[in-house]
């Protein structure tokens, strides 16, 4: 129980001192730094990780992505020696170029697996290889989105970013404390025999009641329109999280792993912690984009 306080008090450092860095590179490196790892785990999972051509094609493809989309946000004073251009079109012009780069290199990274398939054959299996390909396109893409939330505004870029990212661990909270008090119902025994149906619900709950109360503190005062949106979009991010966390914990009972790693001591590697992560940034950053709570 040390180990893991210790290494969780640990992870929490990094994170603030990341997010205090926030509007500099330092961001970007964080993310492509958590999808390497997230993406060594993962092929480790299906023993792909031993295969260099496979696991460096992998690896370029998630640690580009995120600098990609940091470019993307980037706000250009100037264009083109001075071009008269609206800010609009200066940032579809980047944005369609950064579209068709992140293309090419996926492209390229898949091309690679796929030669390296034809000539292993014998010896790589072509679950294998369309794992590899799905996380290699899955991960780099739903992290990302951190970068994507924290440039969507300006001013609002790091709340959305601190929001996004505890719209899961809210979830967990929640769920773990509804789950201790009230919990009789199991969720999915096969998967995750912890979880109970009443912490679920708890975990929605909390997740939804917490962002209310965080967007309307945060816009000013109550607001029924924002209140009730961050609440649905709290509680959405809740129920697609614990999806996450069942698929991942689904596929680490099929292979018969524990822990994705070990690199958090008493929390197991990256994808133990970011599991749920993964599915509620993107979640999230649809919900900030359609309905522009702030």
């Amino acid at each position: 129980m040390l180990t893991r306080i210790i290494s969780g008090a640990v992870g929490v450092v990094i994170m603030a001192v990341v997010l205090y860095f926030h509007d500099t590179i330092v961001l970007p490196i964080a993310v492509a730094f958590i999808i390497a790892v997230m993406l060594y785990e993962l092929l480790r999972a299906v023993n792909m990780h031993k295969c260099t051509p496979v696991l460096i094609a992998s690896e370029i493809c998630g640690i580009v992505t995120p600098f990609i989309h940091a470019v993307s946000g980037v706000t250009y004073t100037d264009y083109a020696g001075g071009s008269k251009l609206p800010y609009s079109a200066i940032k579809l012009d980047i944005g369609l170029i950064n579209y068709f780069v992140s293309f090419a290199v996926t492209l390229l990274c898949a091309f690679v697996i796929f030669v390296t398939w034809l000539k292993k054959h014998k010896e790589i299996r072509y679950e294998q290889v369309f794992f590899v390909l799905a996380v290699m396109i899955l991960v780099p893409q739903a992290m990302s989105a951190i970068i994507r939330i924290h440039n969507f505004s300006e001013k609002e870029g790091l709340f959305l970013l601190i929001m996004g990212l505890c719209g899961a661990w809210i979830a967990d909270t929640g769920a773990y404390f509804s789950g201790v008090a009230l919990g009789k119902h199991k969720l999915c025994p096969e998967i995750s025999p912890k979880k109970t149906v009443e912490g679920f619900i708890g975990g929605i709950l909390t997740t939804g009641i917490v962002y209310a109360v965080a967007f309307c503190v945060y816009a000013g005062g109550f607001d029924l329109r924002t209140a009730l949106f961050a609440f649905i979009m709290g509680a959405v991010c809740a129920v697609i999280g614990t999806v996450g966390d069942l698929s991942a914990s689904m596929v680490k009972r099929q292979i018969g792993f524990k822990d994705y790693g070990t690199i958090m001591p008493g929390h197991g590697g990256l994808m133990d912690r970011f599991d749920s992560v993964l599915f509620v940034l993107p979640t999230f950053y649809a919900f900030i984009v359609i309905f522009s709570l702030l």
